[in-house]
């Protein structure tokens, strides 16, 4: 099994890009607080797994990319749930799912709409081949900014919200040989398909593994899935607050290889310096090539913008010979949108990952 594994670094001049709601008991009692960590007395804003997903999936959405198909949603009370149809659909592939048989009128009102819902008669889930860690600050401290709404007769409403500045890292990782391939073993994550939707890949025409339980897409159309996601992390777009706190969420470094196996062995390469900014461990980056070496199948890639935390690039570029010598592939250094359009095209030169 081959992964793309990998980390990413957000920066945030004055942002407030994951909420928590109300603070009971502030002093105006209209404060929005911020998500954070609270580590021997110091917070650490993070913005969640969850919300970095859902930018994801939007921006997927309005790009549109080659191969790249959009789920539709139905709802019923406090219940939302996709077509759960990953032969059909791309993100249900990508991201997962879990969907339950819907026995209530409401639910055949809420699919009704929509006339090629597929019939589902048992729970199907599938464990998202996307995986994505919680983006967490490299440095605490959190602003409490006042402000008011005078724009009428009479007092003004006081209003409080809290912002941060700080870079956020977090890891992420891809499962190859996941997407596009559906199982239909009876346990949970892994029953993808129940008996229409196995119906609907032997109409398709799916290659079907049968010792193993499941039905494989075509190569090509796996790879459009892989080339989508992988040119929407780059131009990601998100975040709340952004009327006040305008903030670019794509990655300014990302670092990232396709490994064996699911492990992440990049996460210690990038440290924080004391204002919060990515810096390269150059010794972590060395440890890294000569301990995991074995297991990394393609160029380590290293994205850094120019501008960021400058100083973190030029070592990079300084020691460039060194790390291409500690990786048995090499090491590719640029922007994290040109690293990440390299990696893309090094996956068509490597249909053995997809196994």
């Amino acid at each position: 099994m081959a992964f793309i594994a990998g980390i990413q670094v957000i920066h945030a001049p004055a942002s407030a890009l994951n909420n928590a709601g109300m603070q009971p008991g502030s002093a105006t009692e209209n404060a929005v607080v911020v998500k954070a960590l609270r580590i021997n007395g110091r917070s650490y804003p993070y913005v969640s797994a969850q919300a970095y997903r859902y930018w994801l999936r939007r921006t997927l959405e309005q790009l549109q990319p080659e191969g790249w198909t959009v789920a539709p949603i139905f709802r019923e009370k406090k219940v939302a749930y996709t077509d759960a149809n990953p032969i059909e659909y791309a993100d249900d592939d990508v991201f997962g799912y879990m969907r339950a048989p819907g026995k209530s009128v409401e639910a055949a009102d809420s699919r009704a709409a929509f006339v090629d819902a597929t019939e589902t008669k048992e729970t199907v889930t599938r464990v998202s081949p996307f995986r994505v860690g919680t983006l967490v600050a490299m440095s605490d401290g959190l602003v409490q900014d006042f402000g008011t709404m005078s724009r009428h007769e009479g007092d003004p409403v006081p209003h409080e919200h809290q912002f941060y500045r700080t870079s956020l890292k977090g890891m992420f990782s891809i499962d190859l040989g996941r997407i596009g391939v559906f199982t239909y073993e009876n346990r949970t994550g892994f029953l993808n398909l129940d008996e229409v939707r196995r119906q609907l890949a032997e109409t398709r025409g799916l290659a079907h593994d049968e010792a193993n339980r499941a039905y494989r897409l075509p190569d090509e159309v796996r790879l459009q899935r892989i080339r989508a996601l992988l040119s929407a992390m780059p131009v990601v777009d998100g975040g709340a607050k952004q009327a006040l706190h305008y903030t670019d969420v794509n990655p300014v470094v990302v670092v990232m290889a396709v490994v064996r196996g699911g492990n992440n062995p990049f996460y210690y390469t990038i440290d924080g310096d004391r204002e919060g900014l990515a810096r390269p461990v150059l010794e972590a980056f060395q440890e890294v090539g000569e301990v995991w070496g074995d297991q990394i199948l393609s160029p380590l890639y290293i994205g850094w913008v120019e501008g960021y935390a400058p100083e973190g690039r030029q070592q990079l570029e300084q020691n460039l010979e060194t790390l291409q010598q500690a990786y048995p592939h090499g090491v590719v250094l640029g922007h994290p949108r040109r690293v990440f359009a390299r990696l893309a095209e090094e996956l068509e030169r490597h249909p053995e990952w997809l196994a």
